[in-house]
């Protein structure tokens, strides 16, 4: 769910920092001196400039000035990059972030090659080199202060830009360190060019590109490979959704009549849909652990912390640690389910996504506190399976974070039809398991005044009020990371943000969040726009969801003054949706009629998760409805509900550049 379009700030390229005296911050010699840094954080969408001095922590006095015979008269810098779970509030001090004038370079000079500076190599332990030569007596701008990362199922990375240099990871061997199966060697004085903590779907991702970019790369992992998505999250739940959906139409006698099919009384096996949950993890599993051994990523098994900057220990209990030094450091550990106070879980009558995933039991009647897409998913595999839901909401409209039209007719399709009824403006402020032959207990107090409103005796009592990011433990106060409820929020850029953060905790979104963060740290300024990330829940039918939603789309045309325009398609207009007997469903866009830019798409229908595609590609590369409008789709295929979506689409047809920029919040 997104509650909130990140904000947006523009950027400059290492070019432009390069360039010009406007950026230069200091006009004093740093030779053998250290360099202010200047950081910026976005607070309630206004800058807020800061420094970290002298006393920043960082490497060694003989790192600082390098060896051979240089002596500190080129630029170096060290530096941590971390991979954190979630987004939300907190900020990070740069450590050890050194800049040396090189006294070789002037204005005149032409720039020098990407691995010297004037013939000279870079000195050992110097993770970056000038773009650019430095004018006598002047220091370039240093990198602002930023934090990469994602959230998805629980990725998220601090570090900075590489601003007016650019960076030299994994550019040789050294320190007596091996090279890694892919045939990459550490940078000198390193074990290696990366080290990821976590091995879930965020890490998995960045491990891979990094290799791609000749990193020599670790990941650690104290749990099991595939992280909350592949072992207690997305994959599984999809498996039991599977069951539900093939379970829900042989049961439904009407569906099946009209397709001229007579089916005796279907039923399951609990414990065999509860196998096949396992199984799929289990392989999915040891595709993402042969994956990473192919290409040579090392898999370090046990808990991970970080000591300092570029500095991990990782080990089991009962034995000793192990230490490691990298040049950079990701912080993949993903997200454990949030359980509000006054509950009481003890997995068995009282239960979060964790548990239910294990399906021990199919109770009669459960009541689901979170009615978003983690309460939707579970709503629809034990109505299939034949228990009786209550949802319990906060909020005054079940499935708040839903595009509001979608909402009304997902709660038609998805909620009034099915064995649930439901409790919305109203906390569940006590939870008791069940024990000595009592039901579980819910004490239901009203959202906004507190009273108390109403006591439930339920079966059990399915825990989804969100996720929490999983940074506890992990050395955070050793690299000066602070966090707010566990987040760190970041830009487009993966840089602090304020205190809200609201970017999106999906597994797929983790993943491409590492890619950025390895395509920053190899020294490309990367731009992920989280408006073009999709999101799907997997019921029966399916609903998606990309970009912004009516009521953010128009605040934001408010603010900036401009028209949104909103075109809308019924699956039932759709030959394959008949021919499948599947006709209810509805695709919505809203999109500026001035630049045929598309806002924002939201599905409810069959295979919806797979149709989002289309506008999200779109999205992200800022393809215009006119466009779109001449685009062939196959026929008879459910693609055809975007082409009607596209073709009425009132655009002004004096349109004729593209969209310059993909929609920001």
């Amino acid at each position: 769910m997104r509650e909130g379009a990140p904000v947006r700030r523009s950027g400059r390229s290492g070019e432009e920092w390069s360039r010009g005296s406007s950026q230069v911050a200091s006009s004093r010699r740093l030779v053998g001196q250290r360099a202010a840094v200047r950081t910026t954080q976005l607070v309630g969408g206004r800058r807020r400039d800061s420094s970290v001095g002298d006393d920043a922590a960082g490497a060694d006095d003989g790192q600082r000035r390098g060896d051979g015979g240089l002596d500190g008269q080129h630029m170096q810098s060290a530096a941590v990059v971390c991979f954190g779970s979630g987004s939300g509030g907190g900020k990070v001090a740069v450590e050890g972030v050194e800049l040396w004038k090189c006294l070789k370079c002037t204005p005149s000079s032409p720039p020098p090659p990407r691995r010297r500076c004037h013939s000279q190599i870079r000195p050992p332990g110097s993770r970056f080199l000038l773009r650019q030569s430095l004018a006598d007596a002047q220091v370039l701008r240093p990198p602002e202060r930023g934090v990469w990362g994602g959230i998805g199922s629980g990725s998220q990375a601090v570090g900075f830009d590489c601003g007016a240099v650019e960076a030299e990871i994994g550019s040789g061997g050294g320190g007596g360190a091996k090279a890694s199966e892919n045939g990459s060697a550490p940078a000198k004085g390193f074990d290696y060019d990366l080290v990821i903590i976590g091995a879930g779907v965020g890490g998995h991702g960045a491990a891979l590109h990094a290799v791609e970019k000749g990193l020599k790369t670790a990941i650690i992992e104290g749990d099991v490979v595939g992280g909350t998505c592949v072992n207690r999250g997305c994959v599984p739940s999809k498996a039991l959704l599977s069951v539900s959906r093939r379970l829900r139409e042989l049961q439904n006698e009407h569906h099946l009549k009209a397709l001229g099919l007579q089916v005796a009384a279907a039923g399951y096996d609990r414990q065999s849909v509860a196998d096949h949950a396992n199984d799929l993890a289990s392989k999915i599993r040891g595709h993402l652990t042969n994956s990473m051994k192919a290409l040579g990523v090392d898999i370090l098994t046990g808990v991970g912390t970080i000591l300092g900057p570029q500095k991990v220990k990782y080990g089991k209990v009962g034995f000793s640690d192990n230490i490691v030094t990298a040049k950079d450091i990701i912080i993949a550990t993903g997200s454990v389910p949030f359980v509000p106070k006054g509950i009481e879980v003890d997995g068995k009558t009282v239960i979060t996504s964790d548990h239910a995933l294990k399906l021990e039991f199919v109770p009669e009647w459960i009541a689901i506190v979170g009615s978003g897409y983690i309460g939707l998913e579970f709503s629809d595999v034990y109505t299939a399976l034949g228990s009786e839901v209550t949802f319990i909401e906060a909020l005054d409209q079940l499935m708040p974070g839903f595009d509001p039209e979608i909402g009304k007719l997902a709660q038609r399709v998805l909620i009034n039809p099915r064995k649930i009824d439901y409790h919305i403006g109203v906390f569940a402020s006590k939870i008791t398991p069940a024990k000595d032959g009592k039901p579980v207990t819910i004490e239901l107090i009203d959202a906004k005044t507190k009273e108390l409103k109403d006591t439930l005796e339920v079966d059990a009592a399915l825990i989804a009020t969100g996720r929490a990011p999983f940074t506890k433990g992990l050395g955070l106060e050793n690299i000066n990371v602070e966090t707010q409820r566990g987040f760190i929020p970041v830009d487009e850029r993966m840089r602090v943000l304020d205190k809200d953060g609201n970017l999106m905790m999906l597994a797929h979104a983790s993943s491409a969040q590492g890619i950025s963060v390895v395509e920053q740290v190899s020294g490309k300024d990367h731009v992920l726009n989280h408006l073009s990330i999709p999101a799907a829940c997997f019921t029966d039918p399916e609903i998606s969801m990309v970009g912004l939603t009516e009521p953010q789309a128009k605040e934001k045309a408010e603010n900036e003054g401009f028209e949104i325009s909103i075109a809308k398609t019924s699956f039932k207009a759709n030959t394959k949706a008949l021919a499948e007997n599947e006709p209810e469903g509805l695709a919505k866009m809203i999109y500026r009629p001035d630049t045929g830019e598309i806002l924002g798409v939201h599905i409810l229908g069959l295979h919806a998760a797979d149709l989002i595609h289309e506008a999200s590609n779109a999205i992200a590369l800022g393809t215009r409805i006119q466009d779109l409008k001449l685009a062939v789709h196959a026929h008879p295929t459910l693609s055809e509900v975007l082409d009607e979506l596209y073709k009425s689409a009132k655009v002004s047809a004096n349109v004729s550049s593209p969209v310059a920029e993909p929609a920001q919040a």
